[in-house]
């Protein structure tokens, strides 16, 4: 780190860079930065104080923050039972909520007893989250070396960009897709390539290699069940794009509703990649934040050195352990919600103004058509207590994105689209 250590010997100012030392002659002002006290005292020339007063009423908040990010659009992210309940005027129990990828199930009921019995939860948690690292090492096969936690996905996908990404560095992103990925790219200062998907939502590999090639991005975030559509990724266009010269994201935060292994062991074998996972989905764990990933051993070094050192909750991290103790209930509510993912899809296509797409994933992107506005719809939907995505992206426009819940929940949300009429 280059530091710049600065203190006053009137009538000289002493500069020290480093192991260099500079002897300035010095004028008004005069600064004595003083060991002892950490501060700093000025003499100076007087000023006029209208002059002061206006030197201060020139400085306002927003000119301290970055140049990028002041024109930022914030992310926006589903609104919570709460928010919801107040703004409906309905009780959280009596919204159906699919429009954030939950899992209505909830966690193994175990994790409650721990999380009522936590022991410590006024001692910082584990830095290397070694308890759930440990677990994850179990549950995967994979040395817990190749694995960091986080504080859910979300946190290693910036992690990722700040440790890669200079500004003005340029990103691959396939839309339509998680749009974290161009929030967060946006954040660091990087610039986004966007390419776009086929009409079947599938990867457009011969334009992915031409942008590669011509523009030199330096990763690629890829989503495999992707987010909205629930499409997946073959080994063969996936082991294609390993071959580019770019870093690969792989985001499996779906993975275990579709019938594709995971890639988290690839890692071992390919230098430009990175996997990542989540227990939001799985294990029921979406307010706790907890994500994880595999990463090659010669990019997790770094990664270890920039993130937050307690990003993972003592709560989060007993959560987590917790509910891998119980594979059996987390296999049961997968099938579940396969289930009935493969019920609503059935449902759905027997709406006369909705067109679902086949979906690996517990969400179901659906095309609304004859001439229904698709904002009114979940509009309509919402003043009856149900709760579905709309997409105001050009890519999505016209499209709406049903989460899979319980038996009951589907029940419900069918009767409220058949009991609209649109002339």
């Amino acid at each position: 780190m280059d530091v710049i250590n600065m203190y006053n010997t009137s009538p000289l100012c002493v500069v020290k860079h480093n192991t260099s030392i500079h002897l300035l002659e010095h004028r008004a002002p005069i600064c004595s930065f003083e060991e002892r006290r950490k501060g700093i005292t000025c003499m100076s020339l007087s000023m006029p104080v209208n002059h002061v007063i206006e030197v201060q009423e020139r400085i306002t908040g927003d000119s301290f923050i970055r140049p990028h990010l002041r024109n930022l659009s914030p992310y926006e992210p589903i609104l919570p039972f709460e928010v919801l309940s107040s703004r409906l005027g309905r009780k959280p129990e009596d919204i159906v909520k699919l429009d954030a990828n939950e899992n209505p199930y909830g966690p193994p009921p175990e994790v409650f007893q721990a999380l009522g019995s936590m022991k410590f939860p006024y001692i910082y948690p584990d830095p290397e989250s070694r308890r759930l690292r440990a677990a994850l090492a179990e549950d995967s096969g994979i040395e817990s070396d190749y694995i960091l936690a986080g504080c859910g996905a979300d946190e290693l996908i910036d992690l990722i960009m700040r440790c890669v990404l200079d500004p003005g560095d340029k990103i691959v992103d396939c839309p339509p897709t998680f749009t974290m990925y161009e929030f967060d790219a946006a954040v660091n200062g990087a610039l986004v390539l966007k390419v776009p998907r086929n009409s079947d939502f599938s990867l457009n590999f011969e334009l992915i290699a031409d942008v590669v090639k011509k523009e030199k991005p330096k990763c690629i975030f890829l989503t495999s069940p992707n987010n909205p559509d629930g499409s997946i990724i073959n080994d063969e266009i996936l082991l294609k794009i390993l071959e580019l010269p770019i870093l690969v994201v792989l985001d499996e935060a779906y993975i275990e509703f579709s019938e594709t292994e995971s890639r988290m062991g690839w890692v071992k074998k390919f230098e430009n990649l990175i996997v990542l996972r989540t227990f939001s989905k799985r294990a029921g764990l979406a307010g706790l934040r907890v994500g994880y990933g595999t990463f090659p051993l010669s990019i997790i070094e770094y990664l270890w050195r920039a993130k937050q050192p307690y990003n993972v909750s003592v709560a989060a991290e007993v959560a987590a352990c917790t509910a891998l103790q119980n594979p059996a209930y987390l296999e049961k509510v997968k099938e579940a919600l396969v289930q009935e993912r493969n019920r609503l899809y059935k449902l759905l296509k027997e709406v006369p103004f909705l067109n679902p797409f086949p979906s690996h994933s517990n969400f179901i992107l659906c095309e609304v058509t004859s001439g229904v506005d698709a904002k009114k719809l979940k509009e309509d939907l919402a003043k009856m207590g149900v709760m579905i995505r709309h997409y105001s992206k050009k890519e999505l426009k016209g499209y709406v994105r049903v989460s899979v819940g319980m038996p009951e929940h589907t029940d419900v949300l069918m009767a409220c689209l058949n009991s609209l009429s649109f002339d």
